[in-house]
């Protein structure tokens, strides 16, 4: 089935879908005069119909991103209230079946219609009032929450860690994801956020775009801002390959996307480590920095090998990999790599949902990873994973906010 079919079949079920609510809303206040029924067909039909025109030019057609993001969130919010509201106006029909089906018919006749409005006037309208506020809640996370970066400072205790390096500073970001940008200025605010903490080297693990290279073109010239002393060091994410775009087999036009990917990290400065390691020096003391490319549970790419990134390591006192899939840790750092003194991962965003507090922390995507936000230790093995810079399908946040983590490294 092709990508256009799947489109196709999609708007045909959402059509059929909205049919339904407009069908139950117009039922449930049927008092309206007949022209106010007409104007609210007429503004409900033309908005569905634009909006899915919309949704079709933002695939097909180049337009700005600002553009192309009010249509996806304006579709995004419109699907989510409807599904919100769809279970009221099902358990209305069902229970209006049920009732048709234990009365006889002339009871029917007589005495459900007066009983069955009030009801499904009832659980439509709590339909209505329970679809608002996921509305507001998602509109506030889109107007507010998308571009809200907040620092997240953290001491990172190695006990291995040379003297040298006691008390220095690292800044982590992850999950940049450009091709959902729309606020040039905003993203600019989160880098210098960044830089004003003057980190000593910085990782970046993965995901740089969502699937195109040329993403990173009105962007490009922000993160090259990004530069620290001891150097700026990044790995790929499971998004940087153009899976999602051109598939998982091989072709030229995905293998050049990919190097295209791989040359805006040279250009920035950034030192990206594909499955390789780089010895950080101070003070003529040494410790480890490792990089693979993306190694994933499930139907995530494994192009990470790490026993490639670990080669002429061994003299090294403390060992510091950057892995884009927080899943690699249990999946064959834990297991394998014993060596591996801290992981440094991205990837959940944190599904961009949820509670997080000093202490406590919340989202949906813990039924998925274990480790999905913050700090975890495992015997002498710790990894952080940070919820990212970034956004991906919905433009914005609700409680898991866009992070820029900071580490002071620390002998005790």
């Amino acid at each position: 089935m092709g990508r256009l079919s799947i489109i196709l079949f999609f708007c045909a079920f959402l059509l059929v879908f909205d049919y339904y609510c407009f069908r139950a809303i117009l039922n449930t206040f049927k008092k309206w005069k007949p022209g106010t029924k007409k104007i609210f067909g007429i503004l409900w039909w033309t908005y569905t119909i634009c909006l899915l025109l919309g949704v079709f030019a933002s695939i097909y057609l180049n337009l700005y991103l600002t553009v192309r993001a009010v249509i996806l969130v304006a579709f995004f919010l419109t699907v989510v209230c409807k599904m919100v509201m769809l279970p009221f106006l099902l358990i209305d029909d069902l229970r209006r079946l049920t009732i048709r089906l234990k009365r006889p018919r002339k009871t029917t006749a007589t005495r459900a219609p007066q009983e069955n409005i009030s009801r499904s006037a009832f659980l439509m309208k709590a339909g209505l009032v329970t679809a608002a506020i996921p509305l507001a809640s998602l509109s506030w996370g889109v107007i507010s929450g998308a571009y809200d970066y907040k620092i997240k400072r953290r001491k990172l205790v190695l006990p291995n860690l040379p003297k040298a390096f006691d008390g220095i500073k690292m800044a982590q970001i992850s999950d940049i994801h450009s091709g959902s940008f729309y606020n040039k200025k905003a993203v600019m605010g989160g880098v210098e956020l960044l830089l004003g903490e003057k980190p000593d080297f910085v990782f970046f693990t993965g995901d740089l775009v969502n699937d195109m290279a040329s993403e990173m073109r009105n962007y490009q010239d922000i993160f090259n801002k990004v530069k620290a002393p001891l150097g700026v060091y990044s790995t790929l994410g499971n998004h940087d390959y153009g899976d999602y775009h051109y598939g998982r087999t091989p072709s030229p036009a995905k293998a050049k996307n990919l190097q295209d990917v791989i040359k805006t990290h040279k250009i920035m400065g950034w030192d990206l480590l594909m499955n390789e390691n780089r010895r950080l020096k101070v003070d003529g003391e040494e410790i480890g920095i490792l990089g693979i490319e993306n190694w994933g549970m499930g139907r995530f790419p494994k192009y990470g090998k790490m026993e490639l990134a670990v080669q002429n390591t061994d003299d090294l006192p403390v060992k510091l990999l950057l892995s884009h899939d927080p899943s690699h840790w249990r999946g064959q750092v834990l297991e394998k790599y014993p060596q591996i003194d801290a992981m440094f991962s991205g990837h959940t965003h944190g599904m961009q949902f949820g509670v997080r507090t000093e202490h406590f922390q919340w989202s949906p995507v813990q039924y998925i990873y274990k480790e999905w936000a913050g700090l975890y230790r495992e015997q002498n093995q710790q990894l952080y994973v940070n919820v990212g810079y970034g956004f991906l399908g919905y433009p914005g946040r609700v409680g898991i906010l866009p992070e820029i983590t900071i580490f002071e490294l620390t002998r005790a």
